[in-house]
């Protein structure tokens, strides 16, 4: 009889010592691959004087270097005539993909069928950790195109007997809601706001849609805009994180920790500066490394890719849903974080602060905010626009208090600049589409740094 908890309950619910040697025998098979099929890591282990042989358990890769996706876009065209990271002939290459290029360039990767069922297996396995079954009808507001994480998706539903509606964007009539009535829908938190309001509009509330969970996946996002996207749909949250590169993990039902799939890729967190492995709890930079089973192959693997995102690992103990994979904190984007000072401001606690209980009873959830440099040298200044319902009903005073308090109490180690006059916070109310980012080209920044 199978467990329909799990997906693969045998790998799932393993102990950690023979998940660890699990783990150190991919680690032994991908530099193997790597050393016979990559380009560019047949020139890497040389160049660094590595001895592929010796690496031989996980914590070895700690002893390697660091690339990043600067890395990557030095070895492939139009720096290199070829695609050094392109690990089979291209016979063997079922698709090629994209990242967004939103930081430069976009990575080539280049995809084998065998990638892509180890994708829809992360997945598969997170959907079901989710509760998903087969006859689950899901809207699918991700885009099909160059990035992985829809037809992953789409993929994954196959195996589990769940059908797709696959819209791509969240601008779908509300009729689509009311024929078929999914049982979830995978969005990022504005989008499914946006949702609910058309559909409120319309005369049918979210909360009596039929809507059994929501996914939230391409970006991180802050509790406070979850229990509030929770409290409009009436229905759990789940958290997803996945890239082009393969990255993929999740929530389960306990909403403790994205669940790492680490049979398939394995973590390291660095310090910020990348001089350390930082402890459990601790936050770092997510470094990632493809995990082969011998035998198998990939279009493109990485080593120690410094994925730009930081985390931290929440537990490594069994999760209250009977798995033994290890959870990590929702990663945050790098490129997302502004400094202030030497303090780090992201765009998820501006979120927070946004989304502060208080203010939610008159805001939309829509914000943007901007950084500028004050008259005297050090001086910040963080604007916040923040639209509303009706801003004649709105104290703009009190927004602005409530903005601050919970912004502070997301970053303490601003207090002391707040207090002294050296950070300036700003707040501001807007009517619905007051913002300038609904006038933005392409995908919109939240955080905008204009110093």
């Amino acid at each position: 009889m199978t467990d329909d908890r799990y997906y693969d309950p045998a790998v799932e619910t393993l102990g950690r010592p023979d998940l660890d040697a699990l783990i150190d025998e991919r680690v032994r098979s991908t530099v193997r691959y790597a050393q016979e099929h990559s380009p560019f890591y047949r020139r890497w282990f040389g160049r660094h004087n590595i001895r592929p042989e010796a690496i031989r358990e996980h914590e070895d890769l700690r002893d390697l270097p660091i690339i990043s996706g600067a890395t990557i876009r030095r070895y492939q065209p139009p720096q290199e005539k070829e695609f050094c990271f392109k690990s089979v002939p291209w016979e063997a290459v079922f698709t090629v993909n994209e990242t967004s290029g939103t930081s430069g360039v976009p990575k080539s990767f280049f995809l084998t069928w065998e990638d892509w069922e180890r994708y829809a297996e992360k997945y598969a396995r997170l959907f079901t950790s989710q509760g998903f079954e087969a006859g689950d009808r899901v809207v699918v507001c991700a885009s099909y195109g160059m990035n992985v994480g829809a037809n992953t998706m789409t993929l994954a539903a196959r195996d589990l007997g769940m059908a797709i509606v696959p819209e791509g964007k969240c601008t779908f009539p509300v009729r689509v809601m009311e024929q078929y009535r999914p049982t979830a829908v995978i969005g990022s938190v504005f989008k499914l706001l946006r949702l609910a309001r058309r559909m409120e509009a319309e005369g049918h509330p979210p909360g009596s849609a039929g809507v059994k969970r929501l996914v939230v996946g391409g970006e991180s996002f802050a509790p406070e805009s979850r229990r509030y996207l929770e409290g409009v749909w009436g229905c759990p949250v789940y958290n997803t994180y996945g890239s082009t590169e393969g990255t993929m993990c999740g929530e389960c039902t306990r909403q403790a920790g994205l669940h790492v799939p680490e049979d398939l890729v394995h973590f390291d967190l660095y310090d910020p500066g990348m001089n350390r492995f930082v402890h459990d709890g601790e936050t770092g930079r997510l470094v990632y490394t493809t995990l082969l089973a011998p035998g198998k192959k990939a279009g493109t693997l990485l080593i120690n890719y410094d994925t730009e995102d930081t985390c931290s690992v929440v537990s490594r103990e069994r999760c209250g849903c009977g798995r033994t994979h290890m959870r990590i904190a929702s990663p945050r984007r790098e490129a997302e974080t502004v400094r202030i000072g030497d303090i780090g401001l992201n765009r998820v606690d501006v979120e927070a602060a946004v989304f502060a209980p208080e203010n939610m009873a008159h805001l939309n959830g829509e914000y943007e905010a901007f950084i500028y440099g004050g008259d005297e040298a050090g001086e910040t200044i963080l604007r916040v626009s923040m639209e509303c319902f009706d801003p004649a009903r709105v104290d703009p005073a009190a927004v602005e208090e409530t903005f601050v308090a919970a912004l502070l109490r997301s970053i303490p180690a601003l207090s002391g600049a707040y207090e002294d006059g050296t950070l300036q916070v700003l707040c501001s109310v807007t009517p619905p589409g007051g913002l300038e980012l609904h006038r933005a080209p392409g995908r919109p920044k939240r955080v905008v740094d204009r110093r």
